[in-house]
């Protein structure tokens, strides 16, 4: 057997308790032939680039997986009967990691880095000391049709 991650992405107007469901088929299609399901996470309702069969947002699913190549192929096949699901993708993986993904973790939490604090010798960000750059001063006088015709 072997590890694989799956991401797909479910329609816009069902609620959580039915993605929930949705989960637990294709989890389940996965222990029925053998498979083990390693972690599961909602990344929740987020906007779509672009419109997938008329929706603009998606609920996002997760899961990493141990099982065999025909495991993978029976969930995909029932991911693609299913009209609930809007797309799919199943990815092979060397390993499973540690912890939340990328997409749950606090995007706020900088960790050892601590806050950015000032610029640095650039100085504070300040808009309101920039100054007046004042009024343009008059125009130019136009140049006369003779000037014109000269360049011809």
């Amino acid at each position: 057997m072997a590890l694989y991650e799956t991401v797909l992405i479910a329609r816009q107007d069902i609620t959580s308790a039915q993605v929930e469901g949705l989960t637990e088929t294709f989890t389940g299609i996965l222990k029925e032939n053998g498979g083990q399901v390693a972690k599961v996470e909602q990344w929740g309702l987020k906007t779509l680039t672009y419109k997938i069969k008329k929706n603009r947002k998606g609920h996002y699913v997760y899961f990493a997986h141990d099982s065999a190549p025909a495991a993978v192929a029976e969930m995909e096949r029932n991911m693609g009967l299913n009209e609930d699901v809007l797309r799919f993708m199943t990815t092979r993986i060397e390993k499973i990691e540690e912890g939340q993904t990328a997409m749950l973790s606090n995007k706020g939490d900088r960790g050892e880095r601590g806050e950015r604090g000032d610029r640095g010798d650039r100085g504070p960000r300040r808009f309101e000391d920039r100054g007046d750059r004042g009024d343009r001063g008059p125009r130019p006088p136009r140049r006369t049709e003779a000037s014109e015709g000269d360049r011809a």
